[in-house]
């Protein structure tokens, strides 16, 4: 995706690259209102967009509609652009195109965050720049919540929930493909080879069980029956079915020792 030269049908390798003499031209011609000055304009700029829109490929966004909304950053680039402001048209563009970007990725976040809290968010790293410049140091929680006049877990609620989400597919260093992802990085109890161990172990136990113990271990555990239903349907009282489990339970236990 990141090499990719044909981005919503557009080949970007065939678009024109001009002169900033040329762009000088179409732009003049551009606030003349000429519609034609204003197409090629913005053809000749879409490598712009499309090296733009490369730093968000990682945030997991499909590259096209990325590269369509850094179109729409160009245009209000276009249009904004003023010509006696003696600068490159690029370097006006930019900011406008990674603005647009951004204000995509969060408007169409699936966590939403409060206007409030994301105010306190902004607010503790305006604080937190001020006090490494004025300290040379960072902060504390303590201090930064005296500063603010907020709770130390309203703080960190903030900051929190501003943060970007992270792919667990994304490479933990670069983009090498032969790179570890976070997801090979977290500990997962549940499937670790000590959890693996011990449940063949259980399930080995259970093998050694008789047929009725089997079954009412079955029930109970697997299928979540209660005692009273265990026992309605296998035809033996509830003093049974209790009796019978507990035996079974400390069979297992010995056998699992």
């Amino acid at each position: 995706m990141i090499n990719k030269v044909e981005i919503c049908g557009v080949d970007t390798s065939k678009l024109p690259v001009l002169s900033n003499e040329e762009k000088l031209i179409l732009l003049k011609q551009i606030k003349e209102g000429n519609n034609e000055a204003r197409t090629k304009f913005i053809n000749s700029n879409l490598r712009l967009v499309l090296s733009v829109i490369r730093r968000f490929f990682s945030k997991g966004e499909n590259a096209d509609d990325l590269f369509q909304i850094g179109c729409v950053g160009l245009i209000k680039a276009i249009d904004n652009f003023e010509i006696e402001q003696n600068v490159q048209f690029s370097t006006y563009a930019v900011p406008m195109i990674i603005g647009e970007v951004k204000r995509y990725l969060r408007d169409n976040n699936s966590i939403r965050v409060s206007r409030s809290i994301r105010e306190l968010a902004y607010k503790v790293v305006m604080e937190k720049e001020k006090f490494i410049k004025e300290k040379d140091r960072e902060p504390t929680l303590e201090e930064l919540s005296q500063i603010l006049g907020v709770m130390k877990e309203d703080i960190v609620m903030s900051i929190d929930a501003i943060q970007t989400p992270i792919s667990l597919q994304e490479p933990v260093n670069g983009n090498n493909i032969d790179n570890i992802n976070i997801e090979d990085q977290i500990s997962d109890k549940k499937n670790s080879d000590t959890y693996w161990a011990e449940t063949i172990t259980i399930i080995e136990a259970i093998k050694k069980l008789n047929e009725k113990e089997k079954m009412i271990i079955g029930k109970r555990f697997f299928e979540g029956r209660t005692q009273i239903e265990v026992a309605e349907e296998i035809g033996i009282s509830q003093a049974q079915v209790s009796r019978l489990e507990k035996n079974a339970i400390n069979h297992i236990k010995r056998l699992y020792k």
